[in-house]
């Protein structure tokens, strides 16, 4: 008999407008270090609802939400 895992949302991210703006500036820009970017995009895809859908946006989004 297999098991089925049900997915469960641990982070919700809710984010206003004006929140993803400056996300959105801050990735358009470039011109901050790797990390702040891809944190910023991490929390464009949860805000969207996309985190998810890819194992890899998922895991990161674990590891550091926490800390942030």
């Amino acid at each position: 008999m297999a098991v089925k895992e049900i997915a469960v949302k641990k982070y919700v991210v809710k984010l206003s407008a004006a929140e993803r703006e400056r996300l959105n500036a801050l990735i358009q820009s470039g011109k901050h270090p790797a990390r702040k970017l891809t944190r910023a995009r991490i929390l464009l895809k949860a805000d969207a609802g996309e985190a998810g859908k890819d194992g890899a946006t998922a895991k990161s989004l674990r590891r550091w939400i926490p800390a942030w």
